[in-house]
This record gives C-alpha cells, structure tokens and sequence, in this order.
C-alpha cells in the first residue's frame, strides 16, 4: 500500500530509473522501480560496488561521510527518482542529488516515507518535487 502511493505520485512523471540509497532506500527503491516499470540503480557507500564509480563526500552532524554509483548507472537525460526511508536534514539526499547531476540525470522527484518537518531539510531542494508519505512535526 505504501509503495502503491509513491507510485501513484510518479505514474504520469516518464520515470526511467529509481534509486536508492543505502540502506533502506534498498528495501523501497525496487518496489518502486518495479511499480513504475523503471530500472532500479543501488547508491552505496564506498567501496561496494563491482565497477568504475563516481563518489561524493558530503558533511554530516558528526563528521563526513561518501557515497558512490556506477558511472554508467545513469545516462544522459534520464528521469531519476530518488528514494529513502527518511528526510531529516537532507545531507545524504543532497549528496545522492549532487552524483545523478554529474552523470547527466534529470531529477524527476526525491521520494521519502517519512519526513521530519522540524529540521527543514525540504529547503535544500528548493525547485525539485519532494514527496513524502507521512510527516512529522515535533
């Protein structure tokens, strides 16, 4: 049922791929990709992926972190929805936004499950279409 209404955000949207991110962007993404009929391509920390990747590093609350895809995962101009169980500060979202802009992709929609309005981290997508399930406000 969840995953019936994220799709149901993107039907009309021309998705070619979903992706997600480590490690329960793995447990929506497919399901997702799957409803839309749409490749699903895994955004995961380094140095698990088989082939040549792209990586970008990006600033947590408590240090740093690095994130990595296939440099051929996404082509030129194709629609990307990303995925995630979770949008607090947004960080990892931007992050994952930073490396599909690098390889080309077009950013359809950034889809969450749950989103904590209290931390703002809507704000730093300013001009994408950001779609959550459930809303938390304290």
């Amino acid at each position: 049922m969840m995953i019936d209404a994220l799709a149901a955000h993107y039907f009309e949207k021309n998705i070619d791929l979903v992706l997600g991110i480590e490690a329960r962007g793995f447990i929506f993404g497919p399901a997702l990709a799957y409803r839309l009929n749409a490749g699903f391509i895994p955004v995961r920390k380094p140095k698990k992926l088989p082939a040549k990747t792209a990586r970008v590093t990006y600033d947590l609350e408590y240090g740093s972190d690095s994130l990595e895809i296939h440099l051929d995962a996404v082509e030129s101009g194709q629609r990307v929805v990303i995925v995630d169980d979770l949008l607090a500060t947004g960080g990892t979202m931007e992050a994952t936004v930073k490396l599909v802009r690098q390889l080309g992709g077009d950013i359809a929609g950034l889809a969450f499950a749950l989103e904590l309005d209290f931390l703002k981290g809507r704000e730093r997508f300013e001009g994408l279409d950001v779609f959550s399930l459930l809303h938390y406000d304290e």
